[in-house]
This record gives structure tokens, sequence and C-alpha cells, in this order.
């Protein structure tokens, strides 16, 4: 059965190298109305030049690594079809850069803007095409009982059993529970009553793995408990060639997700419960420039006149200036129009007992230190355009939870849970939910709420769709204090 796989795998590649080529001739075509048509003797008649044999040798080469390291060449019994089609995307994506590289540094006269693009959407389809293929037919012969797989699950706890549910709901993916290995505990009974096979106890399960045709095992047990003996198992089936597989939320986190790394030969699994895309960070990174850079150019007579406004109607400086909780509370200076009187930080004593808001923060409708033209400013939301150039400097974005004050940090002791402090775990930015479902007019606790399930549902089109609604949120006023 090994030799059976080596030999599918190293085919496999072969013939992802197949299409590759076939992709950079068929690709090539639309170049030779540059330089006339071929006729039949004449293409005979054409030499291959050493060089650009060794060239495009090296290019086969790369593209065989980097389809490794995106790890299109692994077992993808478990994995994901959409996790699949980014990791072929971004193998071909980085394969035709190395192809632009390469006709730029060795002046190749084909690579040129149509036939990278020609080239990118050839390779791409094609292999993901391919690999759609190969898992329907490979599908198709498990369900049959073909390329199926042995699986021993360690532990009968829900999760366990959740576990083989799943599994066994998905006869595509090829695998028999061969049964369950655990010692008597108070929830046995209930198992038992359940019909599912158990197997062996702990104690005699490394006589049961040399005795049986065991392909892999899953670690379902509570590792606090369980760990020497997990280990013992993990090292018997290392010693035995047996795949091992374990449940990796140990701490029973409600939210968080999974995700394993490798740094130094070390295996890392992360437990996250904010946004880690990199991706789509970066795409949303890029946004905040162009935006930004874009609104700043459009917007900056208006914000020439303000200042000048800000200037006569009341003595101090054009701008506010003042220290804010960014990502994971890191201090930046936020930048706006200043609304109040020079001195409205040490008046605010006088007033806080008029605070109209719950929570940490403070909100008056009628605040004496607003200066008239403030009034206007926070209405229509203008005092916030300086923020602009926050976002440009990358302390804030477009879109994200508000920035505090520190004033109102220091109140969290007092006021919040532990949980709503996940809202500092992303870029704090000018808008977000809060800003477009009543402003200032929502309690604390609902604003917190809002942050949260912004950071537990983002996408750039969350972003995107939050962008176009703060307009008319603004134009009507609603909420602003």
């Amino acid at each position: 059965m090994r030799i059976g796989r080596k030999v599918f795998s190293n085919g496999f590649k072969l013939f992802d190298l197949f299409l590759m080529v076939a992709s950079f001739a068929v690709s090539t075509l639309p170049q030779y109305h540059r330089v006339g048509r071929f006729g039949l003797a004449e293409f005979f008649e054409l030499r291959v030049k050493l060089g650009n044999l060794v060239l495009f040798l090296s290019f086969l080469l790369i593209w065989h690594i980097l389809f490794s390291v995106f790890g299109l060449y692994g077992s993808k019994r478990l994995a994901n079809r959409w996790e699949e089609i980014w990791d072929i995307t971004r193998a071909t994506i980085l394969g035709t850069l190395v192809v632009a590289v390469f006709g730029v540094a060795f002046r190749i006269w084909v690579v040129n803007r149509v036939f990278l693009a020609l080239f990118l959407v050839l390779t791409t389809s094609c292999v993901i095409l391919s690999r759609m293929v190969i898992r329907e037919v490979l599908a198709y012969a498990r369900r049959h009982g073909r390329n199926t797989r042995n699986m021993l699950v360690i532990g009968t706890n829900a999760r366990a059993l959740q576990l083989v549910q799943r599994i066994q709901g998905k006869p595509e993916l090829g695998y028999r529970i061969l049964g369950f290995a655990d010692e008597e505990w108070l929830g046995m009974e209930e198992f038992k009553k359940q019909g599912h096979p158990l197997v062996s106890n702990l104690d005699s399960l490394p006589s049961y793995v040399r005795r049986n045709v065991v392909d892999e095992v899953v670690l379902a047990l509570p590792i606090r408990s369980f760990h020497g003996f997990a280990s013992q198992i993990a090292l018997t089936c290392e010693q035995q060639g047996i795949i091992v597989r374990f449940l990796p939320n140990i701490f029973d986190l409600k939210e968080a997700r999974q995700r394993a790394d490798e740094f130094d030969g070390d295996a890392l699994i992360s437990h996250e419960s904010t946004i880690t895309d990199f991706w789509g960070l970066a795409v949303k990174r890029a946004l905040d420039i162009v935006v930004s850079v874009t609104a700043i150019i459009l917007v900056s007579p208006v914000m020439l006149l303000t200042a000048l406004l800000v200037k006569l109607t009341s003595p101090g400086p054009i701008f506010f200036v003042q220290k804010r909780l960014g990502l994971n509370k890191r201090m930046f200076h936020i930048y706006k129009f200043r609304t109040m009187v020079v001195d409205a930080e040490q008046r605010l004593k006088d007033i806080e007992h008029q605070n109209e808001a719950t929570g940490p923060v403070f909100k008056i409708k009628q605040d004496p230190r607003i200066t008239l033209i403030g009034r206007i400013l926070r209405k229509t939301s203008i005092d916030e355009l300086p923020q602009l150039f926050n976002v440009l400097k990358g302390e804030m974005s477009l879109v994200g939870p508000r920035p505090l004050q520190v004033r109102d940090y220091e109140l969290f002791e007092t006021y919040c849970q532990d949980w709503q402090r996940k809202r500092f775990s992303v870029r704090p930015g000018i808008t977000c939910l809060w800003q477009i479902m009543g402003r200032s007019s929502i309690t604390f606790e609902k604003w917190m709420e809002l942050d949260l399930q912004y950071i537990r549902t983002w996408s750039l089109w969350l972003d995107l769709e939050i962008l176009a609604k703060t307009v008319p949120a603004v134009l009507k006023g609603s909420g602003a204090a």
C-alpha cells in the first residue's frame, strides 16, 4: 500500500509539472503575432539554446518546491476543499511572480502582462480542476470500500463521540472506526448504552495496537489527567509508524479557533479568538491607505475651513490631541478638531456627577464645555476627519472598535469583565457597528457587545457594509453627542 501511495504521489507531482508546461506553452501562443507566423519547416528548424533549457528546468524545480511548501502533496483526506483551493491559488500566484521575475531578469520576450495573466488563470484553474476530479474519484472509491483507513479512538467522552459521528457522517473520507479504548469511568454506562464497541482498556492498548491493523489513532482523553498515558501511546504509535491525532482544544475554550504552526522544528498550536486572517488583514490595511489618502485629498478644503473656524471662534489650539488605547492596548495620540474649551479635561471633575451614560464612559447631552462651532462639528462628525491621518499612520483603521480614553479604560476594573477587553485585540477604527446603530444613544453594554460581534463576524464585506452605512448615519446625525 505504501509503495502504491508513493507511485501515486510521484505521478501526481509529474502531472502538476505537465500542467504547468502545457499552460506555459498555451500562454505563449498569443505572443507570436508579434513575430509573424511560423511555417512548419521553420518550426522544426528552431533550436533550443542551452541557457534557455537550464532556465526552464530551474523554473520547474522552483514550481515543484512551491507546491511542496504549500503542502499540496500531503494527505488531504481531512482537509477542507476551500483550504486546498486557497493553497493552490497562493502557490500559483507565487509561481507566476517567479516567472515575471525571470522574464525581467533574463529579458524573455514572451513574458509580458498578457502572458502572465493567461498563465496564472490556466495554471490555477487546471490544478484546481485536477484536484477536484481526484477528490471525487477518491470519494467514490472510499464510499465503495476502497482506499480506507482504520481508526482507533482513545477516550469515550462526549468530544470523542461527536468526532466519530462527524467522521461517520462523511463516508467519502474513507475511515473505518475500529472502536474505542478507555478505562471505566462515570460516563461509561451511558457510552455502552449507545452500542459503541469498546475494544480495549488502556492497559492492554499497546498489545491491541500490535495485534491489529491500525492506521490512525485519535487521542480524545483529558490531557491534564492522562498526560503520562497519552505520551506513552503516542510513543508506541511512533515506533510502529501509526499516525497519531489529538483534539487540540485541551483548555475547553468556547470560541477560540485552533491553528497549527511550525517554528524551528517544533509544532505550535494556537488558540485564536480574534481576527488573524493574514491576507484579509493585508487587504484591509491596503484599503485603509487608499481610502484615507483619497479622503484626505477630497476633504482637505473642508478641513482647512474647519481649522479656520475653530481658530477664529474660540481661543486655543485647532486640534485636540489625546492619548487613546489602540491595538492590544498600545498607546497612541488621536487627532480631532477641538470642539471643547481648552481646560475641558480639568473641568470634567466638576460635572462628572451629571454623567448620563452607563459604564466607564462620560456623556451628557448639554455638555457646557463644548463650544458653539464644536456642537456643529460633533453633530456632523467633521471633528473626526483628522483621524484619517491616524489611519494613514497605521494607528487606526477605517472600521474597528472606537478607541477608548485612558480614563475610561482605568474604570474597566469597576464596570467591565475580561471578555469585554477582547475589543482591544483589533486595530481601533473611525467607525464601527456602534457608529451606525445609534452612537451615543446606545448603552455601554450594547456598545461592547457590538464591538465583539464585529470581531466575531469580521469580513472585508462587513467593513464595506459598515462604511456604506456610516455616511447616511452621519448625515442624519443620529445619536451624536
